[in-house]
């Protein structure tokens, strides 16, 4: 494996380094089929739902990253199942660009290796807790 992040413990130790320096990082979140069961199948997304509860405790920005045109559906969804975030596809307040891509440290997102960034993620929050 030549390419530095395609090995599982170098993203973890990049996620461990930014935390520890910054006391924080931006975890963007998809809305659709990650926290919100698009085709209606009866989904069950509260792992999701619970990490990124963990993620906000130990001080995490995060930022629902979504096609949905719906902001106020969006807004309404998460607030009624107390799904945390801080803004909805808009960069963090200290990040400023006029890139339309937005700034994260790690995506959730289940078309994009979700499990990856699922377990990196409750590593490092586990790992925050059991140090701090």
């Amino acid at each position: 494996m030549n390419h530095l992040f395609l090995n599982p413990e170098s993203t973890y130790k990049r996620l461990l380094t930014e935390y520890t320096k910054y006391g924080s990082l931006v975890v963007a979140f998809d809305f659709d089929n990650t926290v919100y069961d698009y085709h209606q199948q009866g989904l069950d997304y509260s792992e999701i739902v619970d990490l990124l509860q963990k993620l906000r405790e130990i001080n995490c920005f995060l930022i629902v990253w979504t096609a949905n045109e719906d902001e106020a559906f969006v807004k309404n969804y998460c607030e009624t199942h107390q799904i945390p975030f801080n803004s909805i596809n808009q960069n963090p307040p200290f990040f400023t660009s006029n890139s339309r891509k937005i700034y994260y440290n790690e995506l959730l997102d289940d078309r994009a290796g979700l499990r990856e960034s699922f377990d990196r993620l409750l590593k490092l929050y586990n790992h925050i807790k059991t140090h701090s």
